[in-house]
């Protein structure tokens, strides 16, 4: 997904994984930063901000992967569960639910 935010004058590229981080998502997201830079940003912009979202991450194995780049980049991680709130929950399949079926199909 690509945002401009207009405080920091900046561009802002979010990708978002749905597994585990891996290094090489850290090459993919700094791809598409510069491609941003080269194609969309102006003299007025500020350099463009990636953001990798992963199911979840080794704290280490990011921190060596984004110290690789030279781009401005951070991984953070999410909890699916802590998204949904409490009273949707109940309505909502579960994850391993949601992941059945679509091995079935």
């Amino acid at each position: 997904m690509l945002f401009y935010n207009t405080q920091a004058h900046a561009y802002v590229v979010l990708e978002v994984k749905t597994t585990t981080f891996k290094p090489e998502f850290v090459g993919q997201l700094g791809a598409y930063v510069v491609a941003v830079d080269h194609i969309l940003k102006t003299e007025r912009d500020e350099k463009t901000i990636g953001i990798l979202v992963c199911k979840d991450k080794d704290n280490v194995l990011a921190r060596y992967s984004l110290d690789s780049s030279s781009q401005p980049l951070g991984v953070s991680s999410f909890e699916l569960s802590k998204l949904i709130p409490e009273n949707f929950k109940s309505s909502l399949p579960t994850v391993e639910e949601i992941e059945n079926e679509l091995k079935l199909k």
